[in-house]
């Protein structure tokens, strides 16, 4: 709504400083991504041209406000209007962006080791569990992707790495409509408790 995009907007400006592009550094004055384990992700996420629906690959040094509408559309809510080929639609865009976060090396595919780099990310925060426990649970969670997508597997087969196809099966029947949502736009400031 034209609300929201002002809403966007105003929070762009703060990001920026009155700027007409952020630059990742922007994002280092957001307490709610201070904390999260995932953090360089997220960031990298914005500036990722595949996410910009821009045909070329690599990263952007800096995004305008129409590239910020573009990452912000994938976190809007459903539309009640929405008909089924809308929604399907809607949600292999926010599961794209998703896989782009995994996918760091931008080969279109999930392999193993940025799969362990982003549970180990993930877990980092948790000083109870040693970096091992992380590449094991990654790897627990990668032979159970090759099951669901490739089904029973040769002892000289290779799970190469899941595909955007395998990340769209693995997703099925989760409600990534709901959960994929930023909170960082709110602007007030945040009361911290010591």
């Amino acid at each position: 709504t034209s609300e929201q995009i002002e809403h966007l907007h105003r929070r762009f400006k703060q990001l920026s400083r009155d700027q007409l592009t952020i630059r990742k550094e922007n994002f280092d004055s957001i307490p709610d991504l201070e904390f999260n384990p995932i953090r360089g992700k997220i960031v990298h996420a914005f500036f990722d041209k595949r996410n910009l629906r821009q045909e070329s690959d690599g990263l952007a040094d800096e995004i305008n406000f129409e590239d910020f509408l573009t990452i912000m559309s994938y976190f809007r809510p459903i539309e009640m209007n929405m008909d089924e080929e809308q929604l399907d639609r809607f949600r292999k865009d926010k599961l794209k962006f998703l896989f782009h976060m995994y996918d760091s090396d931008h080969d279109g595919k999930i392999t193993l080791e940025e799969y362990r780099n982003v549970v180990e990310e993930l877990l980092s925060g948790n000083p109870h569990l040693e970096k091992e426990s992380a590449r094991s649970i990654a790897d627990g969670a990668m032979m159970e992707a090759a099951s669901i997508c490739v089904g029973q597997m040769g002892p000289d087969q290779v799970y190469e790495g899941i595909t955007f196809e395998d990340f769209l099966k693995m997703w099925q029947g989760i409600d990534i409509e709901t959960k994929m949502h930023v909170r960082f736009l709110n602007m007030e400031p945040i009361a911290h408790c010591y």
